[in-house]
């Protein structure tokens, strides 16, 4: 993910204005069903990313006796954990237009 789109997300609930989401499709729910769609795909892209750098860390001769603390892996966890969730990602780029989007006819 991009840190510099993230940081300019908000990380708690926003009230917004019903009318701002059904400008660009005429229709609220529409609108909310793209956002939907979009929050989805961050949240995809977000497990992958974590899935892959947490990888580096697996041990697949792991036993409950053999299990230990590994720093790295908490940090990074924490990182994600930290993220805005992805329904506030796929919101902000709604409102700022930069979904793409069409109507299957």
């Amino acid at each position: 993910m991009d840190n510099q789109k993230i940081a300019q997300v908000p990380v708690n609930t926003v009230t917004r204005n019903l009318a701002d989401f059904a400008a660009p499709t005429g229709n609220v729910y529409e609108s909310v069903m793209i956002i939907a769609k979009r929050s989805n795909q961050i949240a995809a892209d977000i497990k992958q990313e974590l899935n892959h750098k947490l990888e580096e860390f697996s041990n697949y001769a792991d036993t409950l006796e053999e299990t230990f603390e590994n720093r790295e892996q908490i940090e990074i966890s924490k990182y994600y954990e930290r993220l805005p969730k992805p329904t506030l990602i796929a919101t902000k780029e709604f409102l700022d237009g930069k979904i793409y989007y069409r109507k299957a006819e």
